[in-house]
């Protein structure tokens, strides 16, 4: 992947996952390329929001109202995740 993600990029699921609920976390197969992933309790409250197209500023937006967090340090983390995520080919990323 050689664009930079923003926040006005949209996300969204790719298929060919099985994800499932371990202890609050979530755990995901990849079919396309053999890997398993630990999403972690939020990453996978990310991932959930990623089922439908979503604008990377609006899943900030949202997980600031959630969670006690400070915006700038939620962005910071959600597009670090959102670039890993997209290295391993388990999103679309659609600039607006």
């Amino acid at each position: 992947m050689n664009k930079t993600i923003s926040n006005r990029d949209v996300v969204c699921q790719l298929e060919d996952h099985i994800v499932s609920d371990m202890a609050g976390e979530k755990v995901m197969l990849s079919m396309k390329n053999g890997k398993y992933y630990n999403l972690g309790e939020i990453g996978g409250v990310i991932w959930d929001y990623l089922k439908e197209p979503i604008a990377i500023q609006d899943l900030i937006d949202r997980l600031v109202r959630e969670y006690d967090v400070e915006e700038q340090a939620c962005s910071d983390q959600v597009l670090q995740f959102i670039e890993h995520l997209a290295r391993e080919e388990l999103i679309k990323v659609e600039s607006t």
